[in-house]
């Protein structure tokens, strides 16, 4: 037989092989796989065509015995656990804004596992989209943002019960769109006006709810943060936001936002017409209140942005609590300060500083991984702006409890004249007439236990 022969025979045995290898693993999935496969074929047919019944809307715990899914989510039930997988499984989050940011928040949570979605969005795919979008392509171009996500998602994670609006949040759709009582709700909108009624009115509904700032004009990844919306600064968006949130609604604090600590890298462009000439972008609005000017953005920042916010939300939904890097940081002279704040405290208040069992390292894991470089009694933070850096000069370590040694875990941060009243008082008086404080610190300090092997 000639070398040709050869060759025509091992393809044929490589292809009856790959074909007796795939009838058998098809034998071995369940039988909902094959009509999805059934479905995802008429999807190719017809791509503008959203099938309703590939969304089988299994969402629970229990979703979790199908082999194929529990395969699926291997890596986040080896991450979380079972059990709080499961609680990812029976939540329901609701997506407004489904653009850079967006997008890939939402596809994050699907591809974590969240058993229920909400997208909402009244805009659609433009070809500018794609530098920035999950999964649009061009083939999606000119189709409405939600149910662009719903087609995608339909073949990533089918179980999960995907709804899809194509609406403008205001206050006539709010109850249509935050109804059903959502354990979280993502909002990823640019325009002010609507950013500040939603999440006005997940305050008052008594809703959680995370908040994207600007992502626009950035390019330093390593500067995104997330923390309270008092925290955020250096972004022009969350700047108005908070000022509209005080001045109409009486809001100051606790809504949590992902900001970046950059300074915007361009500014809005001007807004030229169709004569080429500049001209007042509200002319051409389509929806009033929403720009017409754009501003440059790097696709990968808006990404980046809707990541993380789809990482804190699952950890959240799994009950897995993530210590988020604070705003103010200290620099390295601060922790050689705080240090010697320390040795001298020990030698003035026991005489020596040999129960010191912390070196510089250690107090900047202490001050900046347990207590977020803030008095271990501030739950928020109160000061913001030049106010946070003069509120460090302010602080010091000290021994939660006298009869323990200067360790890792046992020392708390507090401002001076905290630490001169813990040092009046026992534990078991802290105990009995603060237990939530009592509570919160004993529970950071057995955090450090662990971290270090204690």
């Amino acid at each position: 037989m000639g070398e040709k022969g050869k060759y025509l025979v091992l393809l044929g045995a490589g292809a009856l092989l790959g074909s007796a290898a795939t009838v058998a693993i098809f034998k071995l999935l369940p039988r909902r796989v094959g009509k999805l496969c059934a479905n995802v074929e008429a999807n190719e047919l017809n791509n503008h065509k959203i099938l309703e019944d590939v969304n089988h809307g299994m969402a629970g715990p229990d979703l979790l015995m199908d082999e194929i899914v529990s395969e699926q989510l291997t890596r986040n039930i080896q991450f979380f656990g079972l059990e709080n997988q499961k609680k990812v499984v029976s939540s329901y989050v609701v997506v407004i804004g489904l653009g850079g940011v967006g997008s890939h928040a939402a596809s994050m949570l699907l591809r974590s596992g969240v058993g229920k979605l909400l997208l909402v969005d009244f805009d659609q795919v433009s070809v500018s989209s794609l530098n920035r979008h999950a999964v649009a392509t061009r083939d999606d171009v000119g189709t409405p943002k939600a149910l662009c996500l719903k087609k995608h998602f339909s073949t990533i994670f089918p179980e999960c019960h995907v709804d899809a609006k194509v609406l403008l949040y205001d206050s006539s759709s709010e109850d249509e769109i935050l109804s059903g009582q959502p354990d979280f709700v993502l909002d990823c909108i640019d325009n002010i006006d609507t950013k500040v009624a939603l999440l006005a009115a997940c305050v008052r509904r008594g809703l959680k709810v995370l908040s994207a700032t600007g992502a626009g004009a950035r390019a330093d990844p390593t500067r995104i943060r997330v923390a309270d919306l008092r925290e955020s600064t250096n972004d022009p968006l969350s700047r108005s936001v908070r000022h509209r949130l005080r001045k109409d609604y009486g809001i100051d604090s606790g809504i949590p936002v992902v900001f970046s600590l950059e300074k915007p890298k361009a500014k809005l462009l001007p807004f030229k017409g169709p004569s080429g000439e500049e001209e007042n972008p509200s002319d051409y609005q389509i929806v009033p209140g929403f720009r017409v000017r754009i501003i440059p953005v790097l696709g990968t920042i808006p990404a980046i942005f809707g990541q993380i916010m789809a990482s804190y939300v699952v950890t959240q939904l799994a009950g897995l609590q993530v210590h988020m890097e604070p705003v103010v940081n200290f620099d390295m002279d601060h922790y050689h300060v705080l240090h010697q704040r320390l040795i001298e405290h020990e030698e003035l208040q026991y005489g020596t500083a040999t129960q010191v069992q912390v070196d510089v390292e250690e107090v900047m894991y202490i001050a900046k991984e347990l207590w977020h470089c803030r008095s271990a009694r501030d739950q928020s933070p109160k000061d913001v702006g030049r106010g946070m850096w003069r509120s460090v000069n302010e602080l010091m370590l000290i021994r939660w409890d006298r009869m323990k040694p200067a360790s890792v875990s046992n020392l708390i941060l507090l401002k001076f004249k905290e630490a001169d009243e813990h040092e009046s008082r026992s534990l078991e008086d802290i105990k009995e007439q603060e237990p939530e404080f009592y509570t919160r610190v004993t529970s950071v300090l057995k955090r450090a236990e662990l971290d270090f092997g204690l």
